[in-house]
């Protein structure tokens, strides 16, 4: 849980998690909505850890001075909340906003957006909204969710500290080989390589999906194939020699001694201590340093790809956290008011200049913060992009902790690399069959 929601939390909220705890189902009834004071309203949103931006909370103070309507934040551990959210909205007891992963195959499997979300296709956002990115919040013609993420700039790249890499004179390394030589050399000297947050679950999975476009590069239509049973993910040499770098990344100790404890939230820290060389972040994470630490600025953070398997592909994902209305809402037009309030063009800048992590929103004439390092990077690789399997494989994304949880054994010496892929196509079968995936039907 964090700190945020510790100090946030309403007394509703509370409830609402006591009863995730196996309270009365009193309780658990009190927060299905329905506010306590009759003559006001307050929607309940729930959404995972780290989705919910101090920005946004800033603003929902503001939706309800304008309005009067109050946004109670239900904000859960990543690793819990898909299975909460699919309980209540298969109770039938889904909050008024609930937060969720875009893209097609998790609008079907994760929330089944036809049945639990509102239509928002004609709200006057949704033209404003970027097509690729809203692409992955429609289903079937129709448009079921605000993207309130930094798509278009959170691309996934390794932040490295520019002092340390001239200091040993290190270089961007453009291969695995040199990318191994690079940690290396960090590591004689005293300097842990990389800051691996292991113990969220969920971020050193980023290593594989995201190599996408590397594994489409060496396999053209490897993603349309794996979409239709046609290939697998087990015996593709290009994925096993991504995961078999990551598993010897770890068996060198390039991830340092704690990785299987550090948690995310503690890579600015890492990175500004000048003990860590590089941490795999988002594109704004030099912002982030210098926001959180400013005797670090954000000019000495540099950025390049994530070399598994000798990848120079820029790794794209069109689809992100975003803001659904829940159809058994009794509240859907003030629902509807408060995505409307934080899509205003005032409310995109706001959100953009108060998130260090925010470089653009992906809405027309959002303003854009870009680093001269990553520009300089997209740039480029104008040619060299595509996107990320997450995204362009389907029954990937929802097994995401279950691949966690399978390269965290692979680190400990419980599964080997091969397995790793297996599973992953075993998981992938199951979802396919359980949603009647003709692909899949023999």
């Amino acid at each position: 849980m964090t700190a945020t929601h510790e100090n946030r939390t309403t007394a509703r909220g509370a409830m609402h998690m006591l009863a995730l705890a196996g309270a009365s189902c009193l309780v658990f009834a009190l927060t299905g909505g329905a506010s306590f004071a009759a003559d006001k309203v307050t929607l309940t949103y729930m959404a995972s850890q780290d989705w919910v931006k101090d920005a946004e909370q800033a603003l929902a103070k503001k939706f309800e001075a304008k309005t009067g309507i109050a946004i109670d934040f239900q904000i859960l551990p990543s690793g819990q909340y898909f299975n909460v959210l699919q309980t209540k909205l298969n109770s039938g007891e889904g909050p008024d906003l609930f937060g969720g992963q875009s893209g097609v195959t998790d609008l079907k499997l994760q929330y089944n957006v036809e049945k639990n979300a509102v239509d928002l296709t004609n709200e006057p956002w949704a033209a404003k909204e970027d097509k690729l990115i809203a692409a992955q919040s429609t289903l079937g013609g129709k448009l079921y969710g605000l993207t309130y993420w930094d798509i278009l700039g959170n691309t996934w790249v390794i932040s490295y500290n520019k002092k340390l890499f001239a200091q040993y004179g290190l270089s961007e390394p453009k291969s695995y080989a040199e990318f191994k030589a690079a940690c290396q050399k960090l590591l004689d000297n005293g300097i842990q390589p990389i800051y691996e947050p292991v113990a969220d679950g969920w971020h050193h999975v980023l290593w594989f999906p995201e190599l996408g476009p590397r594994f489409e590069q060496v396999t053209p239509g490897l993603a349309d194939a794996l979409n239709a049973n046609k290939a697998t993910f087990a015996g593709n040499p290009t994925m096993l020699s991504a995961v078999t770098e990551l598993k010897e990344m770890f068996d060198l100790s390039y991830m340092g001694k704690n990785a299987l404890a550090d948690v995310y939230t503690g890579a600015s820290k890492a990175m500004a201590s000048g003990k860590v060389g590089m941490v795999l972040a988002n594109t704004g994470f030099g912002s982030l340093v210098e926001h959180d630490y400013p005797d670090m600025k954000a000019s000495d953070i540099g950025v390049f790809l994530m070399p598994l398997a000798d990848n120079q592909q820029v790794n794209i994902n069109p689809a992100g956290p975003t803001h659904f209305i829940y159809a058994g809402s009794a509240h859907v037009d003030a629902a509807k008011q408060y995505l409307a309030f934080l899509a205003e063009p005032e409310n995109v800048d706001y959100f953009i200049d108060n998130t260090p992590t925010a470089m653009t929103l992906p809405f027309t004439g959002a303003k854009s913060k870009f680093s001269p390092d990553v520009q300089a990077l997209f740039d480029s690789h104008k040619e060299a992009r595509g996107t990320v399997y997450q995204t362009a494989v389907a029954y990937v994304n929802p097994q995401w902790m279950d691949i966690g949880a399978d390269l965290t054994a692979m680190f400990t010496g419980s599964m080997g690399p091969d397995k790793v892929l297996a599973n992953i196509d075993k998981r992938r079968a199951d979802l396919a069959k359980a949603a009647r995936d003709p692909a899949w039907k023999k």
